[in-house]
């Protein structure tokens, strides 16, 4: 059952990298044919798979290479001549570390505790696009050390490219999401830290915080399959959690949050942002028309449970959020110890009423207001559009909506 959930891991790697960086893999091949790794390098390995994953430029290999370089060498200790001239000499292929002109080193006789070593020096990507998916030795290795795994971050990879979001939206995407996210889990052997992730299923979820009792970070906004089912096992399951990011999940309610703020007394960072329902034509072209209109509607109910259960919060984050006057003066009494606080599109404030809830907060080193153009068709209004154009020269509840 492990051999196939780590087959299916494998794959769904490849295909989510594929969907993001269609644009950086021209680039990355392009690179790597101006700037070959050293011959020494390519001829000196066994593997052929290694020579293959860098003509194909799926990977960066010379970073690899690199981190064995820096590697203690007994063949070297002791010379003059390298010491002289501070150790390792620059490979051509980014900077990193190289041997000496004619020096060779046999990749394929590292042992399993070397290469292990070597792969804590690698990035993420490299680690599981490359030494992961290299050969069945590599593979191996990295599997013995499950702090490789103590974290999962996709975001970076949502971020780099736009162009496929409406795919990201497809169950087939999902399930190549949960493949992963599984995969991680069960690869860290409970030291899963940190999950950063998008588009996950409520099992998925639920099996990453049953298998990761220290998850501190978790991280899955837009997930639409997810739901107050996994939210109550991730309550109970990873107490010690510090920073949650659920924006943009429509089926989490404030039961979750409530769940979460009385077993999980540690946490600091909340992030639970909506879609711009001002202006639904911002993501039409990529997040389904239902999802859009399936808007939570309960903001008020939210901020008051964020309010009682969750007093130790330093940064809150609910951009777009339906809440008014009385939601935000329940958060600023409720979280005394707030630095941060993100309002930005939520329409539904007066300036003076953020004002006024903002006095309660001593601690407030960061206040972002919601400042933006509402489109005149959102509250009828034929004269004027601009919430803080508006709200602020007459002071009418007009936006208490």
């Amino acid at each position: 059952m492990f051999m196939y959930i780590l087959s299916e891991f494998f794959e769904t790697f490849k295909f989510c990298f594929q969907t993001f960086e269609k644009q950086g893999l021209r680039r990355a091949r392009s690179k790597e044919m101006r700037n070959p790794p050293p011959e020494h390098v390519a001829t000196g390995a066994r593997c052929r798979q290694h020579t293959t994953l860098v003509e194909s430029g799926t990977v960066k290999m010379a970073n690899i290479y690199g981190a064995f370089y820096l590697l203690p060498d007994p063949q070297r200790e002791g010379n003059p001549k390298r010491e002289a001239s501070g150790g390792e000499m620059e490979m051509a292929t980014g900077g990193e570390a190289a041997p000496e002109e004619g020096e060779r080193r046999d990749w394929a006789d590292l042992t399993p505790v070397c290469l292990a070593e070597a792969f804590s020096r690698l990035e993420p990507e490299d680690l599981w696009r490359g030494a992961m998916a290299c050969c069945r030795s590599w593979r191996e290795a990295a599997r013995s050390r499950p702090a490789l795994f103590a974290a999962l971050d996709l975001e970076p990879a949502f971020e780099a490219i736009g162009a496929d979001a409406a795919e990201w939206w497809t169950p087939a995407f999902q399930r190549r999401v949960d493949a992963m996210l599984r995969s991680a889990a069960s690869l860290a052997a409970g030291g899963l830290r940190e999950a950063r992730v998008r588009h996950c299923s409520d099992d998925a979820l639920a099996f990453a915080a049953k298998s990761s009792p220290q998850l501190s970070i978790l991280s899955i906004r837009s997930s639409p399959g997810v739901t107050d089912r996994s939210m109550l096992t991730v309550a109970s399951c990873c107490p010690i959690l510090t920073e949650l990011d659920i924006s943009y999940c429509y089926e989490v309610s404030y039961k979750s949050l409530e769940a979460i703020g009385q077993s999980c007394p540690n946490l600091t960072v909340l992030k639970r942002s909506i879609f711009n329902w001002l202006d639904s034509s911002e993501h039409a072209q990529t997040v389904p028309a239902e999802y859009l209109r399936a808007c939570p509607q309960d903001g008020d109910r939210e901020a008051m449970v964020i309010s009682r259960s969750m007093p130790k919060l330093k940064q809150l984050v609910l951009r777009f959020a339906k809440l008014s006057g009385v939601g935000l003066n329940s958060i600023t009494e409720g979280c005394k110890e707030l630095e941060v606080l993100d309002l930005f599109g939520c329409a539904n404030l007066t300036s003076r009423g953020i004002e006024q809830a903002a006095a309660n907060l001593k601690n407030l080193e960061t206040l972002v207001k919601p400042n933006l153009y509402i489109p005149r068709s959102a509250f009828h209004m034929e004269r004027y559009g601009h919430w803080q154009l508006y709200d602020e020269r007459f002071q009418t509840n007009v936006f208490q909506i």
